[in-house]
């Protein structure tokens, strides 16, 4: 679990940051992908605070750029799995809620090791009309063996939205539902979402 989570949030940074809802809108998934991970990759070589670990700097950035661009609602939903049908709206809404809080602190304590990695992405496979597509790609730095990444994204209205990440064949969100399913056996709907919110509290 830690290789994927550590991937996940080197890798998740990559995706829909900078574009425009209009320019995003109008792009294939690999070519949003490709210009995201190039833009991001020469924000962070270029900005000292980012790369310093400036809080509020990383946070403003990580609000404004990457989370219009993740389908959170659905991630937590796959996340829960068949636990999503047991629990509330008000329940729903604060596991989403919750759940996007925790990808926050997660990406912004890692905004700046994009810069280390190099990205080669694989040729789209994709038909006219489809909505859901992979992106596919392997990341690598000096020293280290390439890493197959694959995004899973949805065409909404707004553009390409990220709901899922493959790091190595494995699914993030198999990952976080093995954790939920552990914390709802021991403390319920309620016990999940207290723990989540503890642990954002906390960092």
């Amino acid at each position: 679990m830690k290789k994927i989570h550590t991937w996940f949030l080197a890798l998740g940074l990559v995706l829909g940051f900078v574009l425009t809802p209009v320019a995003q809108a109008n792009s294939g998934p690999d070519e949003m992908a490709r210009n995201a991970t190039e833009e991001v990759a020469s924000i962070v070589r270029q900005d000292r605070e980012i790369r310093a670990g400036n809080k509020k700097k990383i946070h403003t950035l990580v609000e404004a750029k990457i989370l219009p661009h993740f389908d959170f609602e659905r991630m937590t939903r796959l996340a829960m799995g068949k636990n999503w049908r047991d629990a509330s709206v008000a329940q729903q809404s604060a596991l989403t809620e919750e759940f996007k809080a925790m990808l926050v602190r997660t990406y912004a304590a890692s905004i700046s090791s994009i810069i280390d990695y190099k990205f080669e992405y694989k040729p789209l496979r994709m038909n006219p009309g489809d909505t859901e597509v992979m992106v596919s790609l392997e990341a690598s730095k000096s020293g280290s063996p390439a890493i197959p990444v694959d995004y899973r994204v949805e065409k909404q209205v707004a553009g390409w939205k990220v709901y899922d990440i493959l790091v190595d064949g494995v699914s993030l969100i198999s990952v976080y539902r093995n954790s939920f399913n552990s914390e709802i056996k021991k403390g319920g709907m309620d016990g999940l979402i207290d723990t989540l919110r503890r642990r954002n509290q906390k960092a």
